[in-house]
């Protein structure tokens, strides 16, 4: 390994999700080992807690900011901003059912495998996307048939 490789190694290592560093695959690691299970389960609870987090500080900043602006552009602009961190915070309302249903499929060890051809999901397509449950390849077929259906 040269120098440029271990700059390369040495900054991806660095990234995170949701505050947890990217798994380290070893050679001949069984696939959805308890490692593995613990890292994605550690990175589903982060990224929910930050979700958490962000619904209550919207809560509290529309709250705390909510003013009756005399003027109908002030009230507008206000409302046209707390419109659009609701349609965040719903977003995120979603994502956090997807996380809660990946938690539980960990919990019931489905966790890992294509809900449509039970192959392997890979460790750097949940690295990327945790809640994912499809395979690529089938991901790719759904939204092809999805692109067909609406176009």
């Amino acid at each position: 390994m040269n120098k440029t490789d271990n700059a390369k190694r040495s900054s991806l290592s660095m990234l995170t999700i949701a505050g947890v560093t990217p798994y380290q695959e070893t050679q001949h690691e069984m696939y959805m080992n308890p490692n593995q299970i613990n890292h994605f389960k550690k990175i589903l609870t982060a990224w929910k807690h930050q979700l958490t987090h962000e619904v209550y500080r919207t809560i509290s900043y529309m709250q705390d900011e909510a003013t009756n602006f005399p003027d109908p552009i002030d009230r507008a602009t206000q409302e046209e901003e707390f419109s659009l961190e609701l349609r965040n915070r719903d977003r995120e309302r979603k994502l956090i059912k997807k996380i809660e249903k990946t938690l539980k499929k960990i919990n019931e060890n489905n966790f890992g495998y294509c809900e449509s051809c039970n192959v392997e999901i890979g460790i750097k397509r949940l690295e990327a996307r945790p809640t994912a449950n499809l395979c690529i390849d089938c991901k790719t077929l759904d939204e092809i048939r999805e692109k067909q259906m609406s176009g």
